[in-house]
């Protein structure tokens, strides 16, 4: 997309009302996601003891594990050619992260913040790594649901520029979820 063009102008085969519309709708869905989990993390009281639920954050791992197994598998897919088997791989990504950000909130529900131990020698690497998830992952949205856009709209150039950039973004953040989970288990949090 060059500099002057917006993605509404990118979306051809739509009026650009719509286009509007489309990305208003993925702007206030990512924005909503954000702050009911800022509120769910850092301003509301827990629900709940630690023994409520507890598997929560390994089936939190185990969905964004999928996740990037479907992404990984997808991408191979259309490498290939396959098209149809890459839209299925795709969709089985987004349901394992839509899973997984249902299964998170309600984890942040009962149980608030987790916080990492401040005596663990590599504790500055783990929130370096943990911030650029945050931050990724707020990113992650608006992309991952504007790429789905494209693509079931029928606009598969913008749908393919657009793909470049969240793939590796979606990818990342299912990977270090994984790495967060496995992180805060060896530091005993």
């Amino acid at each position: 997309m060059s500099k002057s063009e917006s993605p509404v102008s990118t979306l051809p085969n739509q009026t650009k009302g719509q286009n509007r519309l489309a990305i208003a709708l993925i702007l206030g869905i990512s924005l909503l996601a954000v702050l009911l989990l800022v509120y769910l993390i850092y301003i509301k009281p827990p629900a709940a003891g630690d023994d409520t639920l507890p598997f929560l954050p390994a089936l939190n791992a185990a969905l964004n594990a999928l996740s990037a197994t479907f992404i990984c598998t997808g991408l191979w897919l259309i490498k290939r050619g396959r098209t149809t088997a890459h839209q299925r791989a795709m969709l089985a990504a987004f349901a394992s992260s839509t899973a997984f950000l249902v299964s998170y909130m309600l984890h942040k529900h009962l149980h608030g913040d987790t916080p990492f131990p401040k005596d663990v020698s590599w504790r500055p690497a783990y929130l370096i790594m943990l911030a650029s998830h945050i931050i990724l992952s707020i990113v992650a949205l608006p992309l991952i649901l504007t790429t789905f856009y494209a693509s079931l709209s029928g606009r598969i150039g913008f749908h393919r520029k657009i793909a470049k950039v969240t793939a590796p973004i979606w990818l990342y953040v299912s990977v270090t979820g994984v790495l967060v989970f496995v992180l805060l288990k060896v530091a005993g949090a």
